[in-house]
């Protein structure tokens, strides 16, 4: 089956012209095989490093040689001469015609994130409606963009990002030219996603071993459950995931993640009503010791507020750093699309006491606050790798810039 695979390529070869050699020894059969594991895709939940070409492809391409060297073989009977000095178009660059075929094979993890795609606009309903509907029967002046403002304030875009937001559209209606309400809507939305695009990030998987992410957030904001969802995710990736129960202080954290690890088929360091900086140290080195490929530590709800709490999550980093020199690899914030404005003041206290490299933003179904993610993007630009839109497994993705801000305005 592996070599069935393989021969696709070198059947788009065989149909170049003479020059076989040449094009053989390049890299086009070997280019496909590249990007599906080590660059991280949409389609894909993170991106593991790994070395970057198989050798099998050159192998596979030496029997192309021998074919030059039949022509010599024939020259008794066909004496001539010219027809083997007309070899010579060798040098042709006739290279850009398998080109196309690597280009053509890019596009296709798109159609995957279609029905995404539906459930994150539904999702967004509500904030885009309030947004959307300063264009009905408007017509473009001061009062469509006061109307703008207003609506963009309600979904807690925030002062800043609004202002920014605004002042851009101006720019890109006059620029354009537009003329028209549904113009301006649509530069609207170029402008969402051009705000929101720092915001893109991948999450890599494989440059350490194993990989430590330390997960916080507040109780209530659907932490343990990304976490849950975020291990079945990796595991079909083919990760190997260690849970670490650290949440030791919220009644039945821990069962709840016994859960998620049994379901999983994972395994998990827990330690009933023990000390959880202590329960993170012994999921590292077990994760060491097991060869593990990521270790997701559950770290217990605080409120960033109280001070002493989050001195314990600052201890916990500490912790395992020692078990670890170069861990955390990740501190993820889970936050609940619902609070708004809370939720920049909840990344704003955890990034200070943490250092934050990235966001998981759940529950943005069903609210009227999902601009909130313009407003982290103007004012404290942390990336997002993944949002949510539902309770079920599919319903946490990738977060995609592009995707937000037409799923906002379509």
């Amino acid at each position: 089956m592996f070599s069935f695979f393989k021969k696709k390529p070198q059947s788009d070869a065989a149909q170049a012209p003479a020059p076989s050699p040449e094009v053989s020894s390049g890299e086009t059969p070997a280019a496909p095989a590249t990007p599906a594991r080590s660059v991280f895709s949409p389609s894909s939940w993170f991106g593991k490093a790994a070395p970057p070409a198989p050798a099998p492809a050159a192998a596979e391409v030496e029997p192309a040689p021998p074919s030059t060297v039949v022509p010599q073989e024939p020259a008794p009977w066909e004496p001539e001469p010219a027809p083997v000095q007309t070899e010579v178009p060798q040098p042709t660059p006739s290279v850009p015609a398998p080109a196309p075929a690597v280009v053509t094979s890019a596009p296709a993890p798109a159609p995957e994130r279609s029905g995404w795609l539906g459930k994150l606009k539904s999702g967004l309903r509500k904030t885009g409606n309030s947004i959307t509907a300063a264009f009905v029967n408007a017509q473009i002046d001061d009062e469509l963009y006061e109307e703008l403002e207003a609506a963009l304030l309600m979904a807690d875009t925030g002062v800043k990002a609004t202002e920014h937001l605004l002042e851009d559209l101006r720019r890109r209606v006059k620029s354009n030219m537009a003329t028209e309400a549904s113009q301006v809507r649509t530069l609207l939305a170029d402008a969402i996603a051009d705000l929101l695009r720092p915001l893109e990030k991948s999450l890599v998987i494989g440059e350490y071993t194993p990989t430590v992410i330390m997960v916080a957030g507040v109780n209530g904001a659907g932490k343990t459950t990304s976490i849950g969802k975020l291990t079945k995710h990796l595991a079909n990736e083919g990760a190997s995931v260690l849970l670490a129960a650290a949440d030791t202080f919220r009644a039945a954290a821990r069962e709840q993640l016994l859960v998620w690890a049994d379901r999983n088929t994972v395994e998990i360091v827990s330690q009933e009503g023990g000390d959880p900086a202590a329960v993170s140290f012994d999921a590292v080195n077990a994760g060491k010791a097991r060869g593990k490929d990521v270790v997701l530590v559950d770290t217990a709800g605080r409120l960033p507020t109280q001070i002493h709490l989050m001195d314990e999550l600052k201890k916990i980093k500490r912790v395992v750093n020692r078990a670890d020199a170069t861990a955390p690899h990740e501190v993820l914030l889970v936050i609940d699309g619902n609070t708004g404005q809370n939720a920049l003041a909840q990344v704003k206290a955890f990034d200070e006491a943490l250092g934050l490299t990235g966001l998981i933003v759940t529950k943005l179904d069903g609210t009227a606050k999902g601009g909130v993610l313009c407003a982290i993007a103007r004012e404290r630009p942390i990336p997002v790798y993944f949002i949510g839109v539902g309770e079920k497994l599919e319903d946490l993705e990738t977060f995609n810039a592009r995707e937000f801000a037409q799923a906002l305005l379509g």
